[in-house]
């Protein structure tokens, strides 16, 4: 039971000229009147267990984006409803009005829409209704706290959205040319032709040249559907927060554009996140659209504060594709994480495949390293210096393996990940 205090104190003044007339047994009149009323005002008060709830939940939003979640109530009681309603979703789904005042009569209905802005990826969630039933004089009330478990599902933003027309144009061209410049290249049949002086005679195809009585060759095409197999490295490093945001989301950022490019460049596209084991997989093969099971497959994935076990990692990559690959590693190029396993790991898998690490780097080192204002700024200076250098380092040796390395800054790191899937197939690798 609650007691209103503003109605609390208007009852109180109406009984000050009850208490102001002298004697103990006025002070008990008075009392017992108030008590009475409080009584009848809790017992006219609809119960809060005889409300049926219902949520309408959208199936999924982006980060940062508005959205709403409805709440349906019924009063199921004999009395009309006259109540506070909080919605118990947790803070980071950014509910800016759980907390409404409903008034329902007996066998009606009622909604309420809750205004959400969550400002944090992944499940959130709500686990109860509270509903706090307020008498007709409103000076008390009944409380009562109902299980009601929804969950809104918040997707990745995928802001380097924006730089997919650009690149998609980029990509088109290239393919243009490819066609006029490489025709009669590559491994994939195009179509028929006559022999020319000068062609190859293991072109010539007998069958055709039965068929027409003259000699006819086959042309060819570069393959078109290659395999692109990018691993999101989903340890303790990928909780590292760079900017505004952890290292896990800036490679999730990028791991969308370049699956999104290049499975509209024509080639199979699966993506892999993991540590110590799967945590999410998802493969162009399948059916629907691979962005939106993309988005739902990355959506929950958190940071494991785990070390990558790099020696599975090639595993996980065979389990995708038997056959040669582009291999998109996105992880970290901190010194203790690639001496210990990046480097052996990116050198045995350039042995069969294209492999590209894609790491992102901190702006703030960079600005530390320039900063010699103070004592401190100078000795801060000095161990930014230490880490861009070691960082050039394992770089360096990552590269003498044949593998390339794309790293950049959070919002340059998906743009330039993407040139560089271009700019291989722009030079053959692929």
């Amino acid at each position: 039971m609650a007691i209103s205090g503003r109605f609390f104190y208007l009852a109180l003044a109406a009984l000050v000229p009850i208490i102001a007339l002298p004697g103990a047994l006025t002070w008990v009149l008075a009392l017992s009147v108030l008590a009475l009323v409080v009584v009848f005002d809790l017992i006219l008060a609809a119960s809060p267990r005889k409300v049926a709830l219902r949520r309408t939940l959208p199936t999924g939003v982006r980060l940062g984006e508005a959205s709403s979640a409805v709440l349906h109530l019924a009063n199921e009681s004999r009395r009309p409803m006259r109540a506070h309603v909080k919605d118990g979703w947790q803070p980071s789904a950014g509910a800016v009005n759980a907390l409404q005042r409903v008034i329902i009569r007996s066998g009606e209905r009622a909604a309420l829409t809750i205004d959400l802005t969550p400002s944090r990826r992944g499940d959130l969630l709500t686990h109860h209704v509270s509903i706090r039933s307020f008498g007709p004089l409103g000076m008390a009330a009944r409380q009562s706290t109902v299980k009601a478990p929804g969950t809104l599902r918040v997707l990745p933003p995928f802001h380097s959205k924006r730089h997919l027309p650009s690149k998609l144009r980029k990509l088109r061209e290239l393919d243009g040319k490819a066609a006029v410049q490489i025709r009669g290249a590559g491994t994939e049949f195009d179509s028929l032709r006559d022999y020319v002086r000068g062609d190859d005679v293991r072109s010539i195809d007998w069958r055709a040249t039965a068929r027409r009585r003259d000699v006819v060759v086959r042309t060819w095409r570069p393959e078109r559907d290659r395999r692109v197999v990018i691993v999101l490295d989903s340890s303790r490093t990928s909780a590292a927060r760079i900017d505004d945001e952890t290292a896990l989301d800036t490679g999730i950022e990028a791991s969308l554009l370049l699956a999104v490019l290049a499975e509209r460049g024509g080639d199979r596209v699966s993506l892999i996140a993991y540590d110590r084991r799967v945590r999410a997989k998802v493969s162009s093969t399948g059916k629907g659209n691979m962005l939106n099971a993309m988005v739902q497959a990355l959506a929950p994935l958190e940071p494991e504060l785990i070390e990558l076990n790099t020696q599975a990692v090639a595993g996980a990559v065979r389990s995708v594709t038997a056959h040669r690959a582009l291999v998109v590693l996105v992880t970290s190029l901190d010194a203790g994480a690639a001496e210990e396993g990046l480097i052996p790991l990116v050198t045995s898998l350039a042995q069969k495949h294209v492999v590209v690490v894609a790491a992102v780097r901190d702006p703030a080192v960079d600005q530390a390293r320039l900063d010699r204002s103070s004592t401190t700024s100078t000795y801060r200076a000095a161990a930014a210096e230490h880490a861009l250098n070691r960082r050039a380092a394992i770089t360096a040796v990552v590269k003498q393996a044949g593998v390339e390395v794309v790293d950049a800054a959070p919002l340059d790191l998906p743009p330039q990940l993407a040139d560089m899937y271009i700019r291989l197939k722009a030079a053959g690798r692929l």
